[in-house]
């Protein structure tokens, strides 16, 4: 590990815990705070504020699912968990509730920094895409709000296309504000004189 990591371990069970907690030592771990219970989670996790989320459950239930649903989303952290068994339709909602690392009948201290690697990796490769899946629509909404500009422009003003994105462009550049926020005032401002 490069950095200390501050790790989250979410485990009703003191042995299953102590085995985590043992292989979290043995990969340089030292930061790693134990929630036994999982009511009012959400609050404790954002609280403590953790690198990496661990949950050791025998059968995650719904609403241990869902409660990982909004921890993912609201803390945007890791999240490894560990199962005793499995079926097709849990694997899919703790993969849609946000978890990194799903690990089946694998609690063993010898592999937490293989896991601890490839969850982190994970949640990275997913939050690169997520960010620019984000990037990609804002760019498709910016380019909407232009060209909807541009259609206000070319007829209230009787100009070309080019013409009225030059006019955008030149506004933008006088008011350092980008294009989309200059033809989001010229949408705003001709509906307001409807």
């Amino acid at each position: 590990m490069d950095s200390p990591l501050k790790i989250v371990i979410v485990d009703e069970s003191p042995v299953r815990a102590a085995i985590l907690k043992d292989g979290l030592r043995e990969a340089g771990v030292a930061q790693v705070v134990h929630l036994e219970a999982t009511t009012n989670l959400l609050a404790r996790v954002y609280e403590i504020d953790p690198d990496v989320i661990l949950i050791d459950l025998e059968n995650p239930s719904r609403d241990m699912l869902e409660q990982m649903f909004q921890v993912s989303r609201i803390v945007k952290r890791p999240i490894a968990m560990f199962v005793d068994q499995s079926d097709t339709a849990s694997i899919q909602a703790s993969v849609d509730a946000g978890v990194s690392a799903y690990i089946v009948d694998g609690l063993k201290k010898e592999r937490m920094k293989h896991i601890l690697d490839l969850c982190i990796s994970r949640f990275n490769a997913f939050s690169k895409l997520q960010n620019e899946l984000d990037r990609a629509k804002t760019a498709l909404d910016d380019r909407k709000v232009i060209d909807r500009a541009k259609g206000i422009l070319m007829k209230a003003k009787s100009l070309t296309e080019e013409q009225a994105y030059v006019m955008l462009r030149s506004a933008a550049m006088n008011e350092k504000k980008k294009i989309a926020e200059i033809a989001q005032s010229v949408i705003t401002a001709s509906e307001m004189l409807k």
